[in-house]
């Protein structure tokens, strides 16, 4: 071999090398005496189409499940508890039928289908958000064009009488002020007085089959019905997609405009809002066999949301609830039906939520605004088979991934402290691009008393294999005179704390043995990493090295 063949070889070999090569640790510094604001419990908001599944087998279990997420209230919010029909739930539809006119044209109110749900709620111990939808069938005005009232998935189920407006305001009025009244006399005044009453959902789309100023109107006739039985109720909305286009931003734009500037249809007065609803999401797709996110969608929209807010300084200490906040806008389509909602199965999911709830904390402090809540609408389905991909937070009882990123949430409490990493893809390029030309290495931290908690994350929008990222976490402000520290490290990744993998592993049966289901209920539960570690203290800090997989989540939790 000549000596030019060998350089060349040697050349070729160094090349494909340092193309394997691990990347630089990762520096993540995390200082526990700067904070940087509270730590809200935004994460402890669920939502689905569904409210029927609530009395169901898988579903009652669930909630018991997000119940315990966290010591903060968990808060749940459904659609259809107006709609007439027979309360039997399927994709994208369930019904209550709480409100028919009899033959001779008069009202009749019958709640009990919905105490079924509200009983559950309450026998779970989790905080309903009253969504007030949909149109009850005898209540329905004449659309033209719409010819049923219920579609069936996967028609598009958005095209029936159940999204028009009321035939009559005054008769609307009176179901929502019934319906109050009632959840007021069985739950309580004093546990209804915290709940949130949210007017309709996506009017500014399909599921609202009437005008913008018809919209207003029916705002102002629901809040008037909710408050005559509840004086203090919360009540708000307008739970508009988010203000990712212009015309979504003019109609949160013009809500907030009604609510300050106008008088109410029903009495001329002024017009309550005391929380404020929109829904940002992502847009995952499949690049080259692989998935894609779409982080930076959703976090386009929310800032945006964040701005029309914080251009009106009168509203902007009021609670934002992002009562729809997800990577995609349609939980019951499945990875079947669209690849690209694969990553609804494994740790992707996870990552994804953790870099997003970061930067709305971030996109909340910048904005000067209140974010209360980013809630997933992600329930479970009764029905189907296993690790379908429908966006759920659970599989026939097998919880997945995504649900212990919220178990990691839900251990973080107190105030949000400073972090600062050598990884992290900044706010700025996130909301622009999402995470595409590096991954996001990065941390979220808090401190409570005599504790931390410092969520990290090794998160790529494109799901393909990479080197794990080696994270050296430094923890500084430790309080004087703490010479030791216990440290557990919780791990979400291929394979911890994830039942997909084991499920996959075992030939992706749909019809498990006892046995099978017992492992696979086992590895949908939170896992640590290892045996909690004790760490030595020297002057306020203290130091943990750790390795990421891609697409992988840490909770490191520090006690002294």
């Amino acid at each position: 071999m000549g000596k030019a063949a060998f350089i060349l070889i040697c050349l070729v070999s160094l090349a494909a090398l340092g193309q394997t090569s691990r990347p630089d640790p990762v520096s993540i510094e995390v200082n526990l005496a700067k904070p940087v604001g509270s730590y809200s419990p935004i994460t402890n908001w669920f939502g689905y189409d569904e409210s029927n599944y609530t009395t169901m087998h898988y579903g009652e279990q669930l909630l018991g499940e997000l119940h315990d997420l966290s010591p903060e209230p968990v808060t749940i919010r459904a659609h259809h508890l107006l709609t007439s029909g027979d309360g039997v739930a399927e994709l994208k539809w369930s019904s209550s039928n709480v409100f028919h006119l009899d033959a001779k044209g008069k009202p009749v109110y019958d709640f009990t289908i919905t105490d079924r749900t509200f009983d559950e709620f309450a026998k779970a111990g989790v905080r309903p958000m009253v969504e007030l939808g949909f149109m009850p069938k005898d209540l329905a005005a004449t659309v033209p064009g719409i010819t049923q009232y219920q579609l069936h998935f996967p028609a598009h189920t958005m095209g029936g009488a159940s999204n028009n407006p009321p035939k009559d305001y005054a008769l609307w009025r009176e179901l929502v002020r019934r319906f109050t009244e009632h959840l007021v006399e069985r739950y309580g005044r004093e546990q209804v007085s915290t709940w949130y009453f949210e007017v309709w959902n996506e009017p500014d789309i399909e599921y609202w089959h009437g005008t913008p100023a018809e919209y207003l109107k029916l705002y102002d006739y629901t809040v008037a019905g909710v408050r005559a039985a509840l004086p203090d109720a919360k009540v708000g909305g307008p739970a508009s997609t988010g203000p990712a286009n212009a015309k979504a931003s003019a109609f949160l734009e013009r809500f907030l405009e009604h609510c300050l500037n106008d008088r109410s249809a029903v009495d001329g007065g002024s017009i309550p809002l005391d929380f404020i609803s929109f829904h940002p999401k992502g847009r995952p797709s499949l690049v080259d066999g692989h998935v894609r996110m779409g982080l930076a969608h959703e976090l386009q929209a929310a800032d945006e949301g964040f701005r029309i807010v914080a251009r009106h300084p009168e509203l902007k200490r009021l609670p934002i609830i992002l009562s729809e906040a997800d990577p995609e806008g349609c939980a019951a389509c499945s990875a079947q039906e669209n690849p690209a909602n694969g990553y609804r199965n494994g740790p992707l999911y996870a990552a994804y939520t953790a870099t997003a709830v970061k930067a709305l904390f971030e996109m909340q402090d910048r904005a000067g605004v209140n974010l209360a809540a980013m809630l997933s609408w992600s329930f479970e389905f009764e029905d189907g088979g296993y690790f379908e991909g429908y966006r759920t937070l659970s599989t026939r009882g097998i919880d997945k991934p995504i649900l212990n990123l919220f178990r990691m949430t839900g251990m973080m409490g107190g105030e949000r402290v400073k972090t600062e990493s050598t990884g992290a893809v900044p706010l700025d390029e996130l909301v622009a691009s999402g995470a595409r030309k590096a991954p996001d290495v990065d941390a979220l931290a808090t401190r409570s008393q005599r504790q931390a908690a410092v969520l990290v994350w090794n998160y790529d929008d494109d799901d393909v294999s990479a080197p794990d990222a080696e994270v050296h976490v430094t923890i500084d402000g430790i309080p004087a005179g703490v010479k030791r520290a216990q440290i557990e490290e919780f791990r979400i990744d291929d394979g911890h704390s994830n039942a997909f993998t084991v499920w996959k592993r075992m030939g992706s049966p749909q019809a498990p043995t006892a046995e099978q289901y017992a492992q696979l209920k086992a590895a949908g539960q939170l896992e640590l990493l290892r045996s909690p570690v004790w760490l030595d203290v020297t002057d306020g800090k203290a130091t943990i090295a750790t390795t990421l997989p891609r697409q992988a989540v840490s909770l490191l939790r520090l006690e002294w």
